[in-house]
């Protein structure tokens, strides 16, 4: 029986779906439509890891393998350790009998417990359900509605001094290796120590015939030298100092990298205190936030935290996260996140804020070169052009190679943090060695697998992509690295297979790419880029928050493989701050938009699947009223006073209503919203006002990682007259 599944998440998010959700599964079962509802939140798969839940992401990602999945998924959060511990302490607030994260763990009871956590820390869901390739665009109506209504972009200067600094050799770019598995083996990776001595890291890796395995390592000595090179080089320049990584995402190695960020920085503080700190388990790439807390507990705590700030004296001014809580960039590694941070750098004049509480140009510090070059060309840009004009500028949709845990977004169970001197080999079955690498102790070591039919898929997508918007599409590859030249092979292999008369399909290496639709987009012309997996997510934020401000605006579609869809609502990077608000002063500035495009394709796809014509016209009508509510500017206001997430439901409903009372697809469900359509038009002032009355207070939702439902669904659903209405459709 087809069903809708709509996702519990995390943070903003999930308050947000106590408010909308009601309203939609209302709507939904007037047309005969089943909307159920599955929690992937963290607290909930930690729960999950210890028998005390059902295993809700297990189910759904079964479910992306056939062709009846119908998944609305909403943000999650990726979970560093930090984040992970918060998690545990507010579970075991409330009652549940989890264990605490084994902070250096001997026993084996003990790594089977981090081995439970591994599975929730990071961006643990999205490799279970992306069992497709990724389709993300701004929908036409949000186009011109920022096209009309510009938000704010900070001016650039000539002299910017702002600027990305990256290794460009040693790095995991530099050092890649890539093979095209020629049929189905198993492969095993290996250390073979300098003395001759073998450490089996991982055996049993399945692989698939046309399958691209690559490998490549980190110099952990050369990233030290970049590091305090780097450091000095924006005392000189009198910038602030930055770093950007995925520390959420890339949850095995990014941390490590961070940890070597903190301790690069303050120098002093490591010769001084390394020892004391690891023997109290306290991990630099927990983050300077998590050092400073855990050392008041400390014999020498108030004189590490004096070399805290003698660090902080001598180095160059830190980016701040928050400068009037003095968190820095270094506090946690999950606080900058690259696909988030460095494009609000770009958009407010290359410029972050600084210890003083004012903007400054930064040097952003982004350690591995595979990406880095796309910023700084869009850094140069600036620099040359000035902003961008969301008035007037084009667009960059994008076509994601991430299905099946492709590319670096699948190497966590394959990256080791390399303990002793040697060699790291990768052998197939036969015990043919396909990959090695010479390493030394801490050296960070890493394999990806990027299977075939993903690959195959891809290619088509893109090709449907550029034919449906009559739009250039450029495939981000560049021939010089090893895992890009072999899907360059791939894709010349696989578009003749399509019909590509009349349209322009280009290969072109990252950083041109990005200069060529950057020109473009100065023209108000569209170009779709086609990248892999970590591009995808990079630039499914950064043009979208040029373009319209928030990349929570966008329709991402993922057509799984199997059939059935994955429909994905946008990013959640804001989403902390939010909930933050909302129970300081029972406000939410979260906004909903990305929940209503993916709704309609849902419900598009419902039709489809149940047979049922009721849900192509909630589709039909759901689409025109977020049209309307984008021209009437409903989106959630920025302060108190104002209406915020609960207040753009209720318009959503509103406008919703009205078109299905108006339309004349289907006369029973005419008949069935007139009455509410009437009330809720009636009501309006009324309804705004109940909204609006419950602001300015702090708000009690019982939980931040597992909000109480009662509490949270009366804080999100304050409006007396607007829930009898909802409840009135029966």
């Amino acid at each position: 029986m087809a069903t809708i599944i709509y996702t519990h998440t995390d943070e903003a998010p999930l308050l947000a779906t106590y408010s909308f959700l009601p309203i939609i599964q209302a709507y939904a079962a007037k047309a005969g439509v089943d909307v159920e509802t599955r929690d992937i939140s963290v607290a909930a798969r930690i729960l999950a890891q210890f028998g005390l839940a059902d295993d809700a992401l297990g189910e759904l990602g079964a479910l992306a393998k056939t062709p009846e999945a119908n998944i609305i998924k909403l943000p999650n959060v990726s979970a560093s350790i930090p984040q992970l511990k918060a998690a545990i302490k507010e579970l075991q607030e409330q009652g549940f009998d989890v264990p605490d994260y084994p902070e250096n763990p001997q026993s084996e009871a003990d790594k089977a417990i981090v081995a439970k956590y591994d599975k929730v820390k990071g961006s643990a869901v999205n490799p279970v359900l992306r069992e497709g390739n990724s389709d993300r665009r701004a929908p036409l109506s949000v186009k011109n509605y920022a096209k009309s209504h510009p938000h704010r972009m900070g001016a650039w200067t000539s002299d910017s001094k702002t600027n990305v600094a990256t290794m460009g050799k040693d790095d995991f770019r530099s050092n890649e290796q890539s093979v095209v598995i020629p049929a189905d083996d198993t492969l095993t990776i290996k250390l073979v120590a300098a003395d001759g001595t073998e450490t089996v890291l991982k055996t049993g890796i399945k692989v698939l015939a046309g399958e691209v395995v690559d490998a490549t390592f980190m110099s952990v000595a050369a990233l030290r030298r970049f590091l305090t090179e780097q450091i000095a080089r924006a005392k000189a320049e009198d910038v602030l100092f930055s770093a950007h990584l995925k520390a959420t995402m890339m949850k095995v190695s990014d941390p490590i990298i961070f940890g070597h960020v903190v301790q690069a920085f303050f120098p002093t503080l490591f010769q001084q205190y390394g020892e004391q700190l690891a023997a109290a388990g306290i991990s630099p790439n927990d983050g300077l936030g998590a050092l400073l807390n855990a050392v008041s507990s400390l014999p020498e705590g108030d004189a590490i935290k004096a070399a805290v700030d003698a660090g902080l004296a001598e180095g160059p001014a830190l980016a701040m996260v928050d400068s009037d809580k003095g968190i820095t960039n270094l506090h946690v590694p999950s606080d900058v996140i690259i696909d988030a941070s460095m494009p609000a750098m770009i958009r407010t004049s290359g410029h972050m804020w600084g210890p003083d509480g004012n903007e400054a140009d930064t040097l952003a510090v982004i350690p591995d070169s595979s990406y880095a070059g796309v910023y700084q060309t869009v850094i140069d840009d600036c620099r040359a052009n000035g902003a961008f004009d969301p008035a007037t500028m084009g667009s960059v949709p994008n076509v994601g190679l991430m299905a099946q845990a492709a590319e670096e977004y699948g190497s966590h169970d394959k990256t080791f943090e390399i303990a002793a001197a040697g060699t790291v080999q990768v052998l197939n079955e036969a015990g043919d060695v396909l990959i090695e690498h010479a390493v030394e102790p801490g050296d960070i070591w890493r394999a990806c697998q990027t299977k075939d039919a993903p690959i195959r898929d891809w290619v088509k997508l893109a090709v449907t992509r550029a034919r449906a918007s009559a739009t250039p599409a450029v495939f981000w590859l560049d021939e010089t690295r090893a895992h890009d030249a072999n899907l360059i092979a791939k894709v010349k292999e696989y578009l003749p297979e399509h019909d590509t008369d009349g349209l322009t399909i280009e290969i072109m290496a990252p950083a041109a790419a990005t200069a060529y639709s950057l020109e473009r987009i100065r023209k108000g012309e569209d170009t779709i880029s086609v990248t892999g997996n970590v591009l995808r997510d990079y630039n499914t934020d950064l043009f979208p928050i040029l373009e319209l401000g928030t990349s929570a605006k966008m329709l991402s579609v993922v057509p799984l493989m199997n059939g059935g869809g994955l429909f994905e609502t946008g990013a959640g990077g804001s989403a902390p701050k939010h909930v933050q608000q909302l129970v300081k002063e029972n406000y939410l500035r979260w906004d909903s938009l990305g929940e209503f495009f993916a709704l309609v394709p849902s419900l598009e796809l419902y039709a489809e699947q149940a047979g049922k014509p009721g849900a192509k016209v909630l589709a039909d009508t759901l689409d025109r009223a977020t049209g309307t509510f984008l021209n009437e500017d409903k989106s959630p206001t920025r302060r108190v006073g104002g209406i915020d997430n609960r207040g753009s439901h209720f318009y959503l409903a509103l406008y919703w209503a009205q078109e299905l009372a108006n339309q004349t697809d289907d006369a029973d469900l005419a008949a069935a919203f007139k009455p509410l359509a009437d009330t809720l038009t009636a009501s309006e002032q009324q309804i705004v006002d109940e909204l609006i009355a419950v602001q300015g207070a702090p708000a009690d939702i019982g939980g931040y990682y597992r909000p109480d439902d009662a509490k949270a669904s009366e804080v999100m659903r304050p409006s007396k007259t607007l829930n009898e209405a909802i409840a009135s459709l029966g």
